[in-house]
């Protein structure tokens, strides 16, 4: 069945972390591209930003692996064959954009937890996540609105027969207009983190299992945990983390209790008519004031051992992407450019395929999710590793949000330089971590997850 989604285009751009922070539970998800903050390197990826509208429709998996519907009805088989019954129940054929407009057009916006591996690899046994949220979640959007960083447009969207759903969201816009209610600010905040030597530890126990042959490399994390002392927006975090540390593939993923704010620089998969995409990152320098450019730029990419890491991890996605793409398709079109973000230069590379026909997107999730680069090689074996050494679920961290089209087409991020906020405790955890491999030393991996972290600390006046 072939279904043309309705569209309105709209001048300028639209403030929608305002709507958001206005009306969070018609509105509970923005992805947001700091475009005009990054890089010329890294705004390639940062076109789209997206405010989804969502009437309380949708799937979702707590931690324990019980999954319902979001009226509670209990549903057979797990997260993906929920989803994907529903993905087929309302499936529509792909319709070619002739105007250039928004690529979602009506479907879900997606939470998925890292601890939804256990769907996938039954072989590893993970521990439960400490975390408020859940395993993952499906919100079902008949509409959204939409910007064009491109082409300074906005874009109301919405499924066929959604007339009235356009209607609102003008109405929500003309709204804003008039409303004085700027978005809150973030309140003040106690911060804490895993000891530094329970992560060195934990490197010395990985440099173990390289020396036994185990594994090649493993993606070690350690937490930050923060507490405020007044209630916690979502809409506030975000607005000062997209100052703090721009992205192109920022998130606000809120419920009822508990929320995602995500200021990611990497892109998990997409899928696009036949195109099936992964832009993993590997390889990282911090960026600061004193260190030039391109010094630092030649230093990264010119080490053997992140061009080694990096190499074996975009094989690695090579293979998950190859899972789902016709036989020979798979190439890689970018390899080991720089993206250089405000406090950290990362090695990118860009892996395609063509996409099986009827593969669904839970079955391009299932070939590709968690991402090899926040895990390590071989996968299987380095997720048991990592599930034993840090010892507790992830939650967000190394997980994903992104959008899911009736048509199949998809875009999602790996939540990484992500906060999962508990918002009835008034907390929130992150964590950061790093690629171990045979020469890794210890103190410097452990300086790698500062580095990384340094993006949300100073978002929380801690730096």
């Amino acid at each position: 069945m072939s279904v043309v989604p309705l569209r309105r285009r709209l001048p300028g751009r639209m403030d929608l972390l305002r709507l958001h922070s206005m009306q969070p539970q018609r509105y509970p998800v923005l992805l947001e591209s700091s475009a005009d903050a990054l890089d010329v390197s890294a705004r390639s990826n940062a076109r789209w930003d997206f405010l989804f509208l969502c009437e309380g429709e949708g799937i979702e998996t707590s931690h324990d692996g019980s999954t319902c519907d979001l009226s509670g009805r209990p549903l057979p088989g797990g997260f993906l064959n929920a989803f994907d019954s529903a993905f087929k129940s309302c499936q529509v054929d792909r319709v070619d954009d002739t105007e250039d407009g928004p690529p979602f057009k009506g479907g879900w916006c997606v939470f998925l937890g890292y601890e939804l591996t256990q769907e996938i690899e039954p072989a590893v046994n993970m521990p439960a996540s400490p975390t408020a949220g859940v395993r993952a979640t499906a919100l079902r959007a008949r509409a959204a609105i939409a910007y064009d960083h491109e082409r300074d447009v906005s874009w109301l969207v919405a499924e066929a027969g959604g007339e009235p759903l356009l209607d609102l969201m003008q109405a929500d816009l003309n709204a804003l207009e008039n409303a004085d209610s700027p978005v809150a600010q973030l309140p003040a905040c106690s911060v804490s983190e895993t000891p530094p030597e329970a992560f060195t530890a934990g490197v010395r126990r990985v440099l173990d299992y390289l020396a036994a042959g185990d594994v090649f490399q493993v993606n070690l994390s350690r937490a930050w945990d923060a507490v405020f002392d007044q209630p916690l927006a979502p809409a506030a975090l975000h607005a000062v983390l997209r100052q703090a540390n721009p992205a192109p593939f920022s998130a606000i993923f809120a419920r009822d209790s508990w929320a995602v704010v995500s200021a990611s620089p990497e892109r998990l998969v997409s899928v696009h008519g036949d195109r099936v995409e992964a832009r993993p990152i590997a390889g990282t320098r911090p960026r600061t004031k004193d260190d030039p450019d391109a010094a630092r730029v030649r230093e990264l990419v010119g080490h053997p051992k992140e061009r080694a890491e990096h190499v074996m991890l975009v094989d690695l996605i090579r293979n998950d992407i190859g899972r789902v793409s016709t036989g020979g398709s798979v190439e890689v079109n970018e390899l080991m450019t720089v993206e250089s973000f405000a406090h950290v230069h990362h090695i990118v590379s860009n892996v395609r395929g063509t996409r099986i026909p009827k593969t669904s997107p839970a079955d391009v999730i299932r070939a590709v999710f968690p991402g090899g680069t926040i895990t390590g090689c071989p996968k299987v074996r380095c997720m048991q590793i990592i599930a034993e050494l840090e010892g507790e679920g992830r939650g967000a961290y190394t997980g994903s949000i992104g959008w899911i089209n009736r048509d199949g087409d998809l875009d999602l991020n790996i939540l990484i330089r992500s906060a999962e906020l508990d918002l009835r405790r008034s907390s929130l955890r992150f964590r950061t971590g790093a690629g171990i491999v045979m020469d890794s030393d210890a103190d410097k991996e452990l300086d790698e997850t500062r580095a990384k972290a340094r993006g949300m600390l100073k978002a929380l006046g801690q730096g």
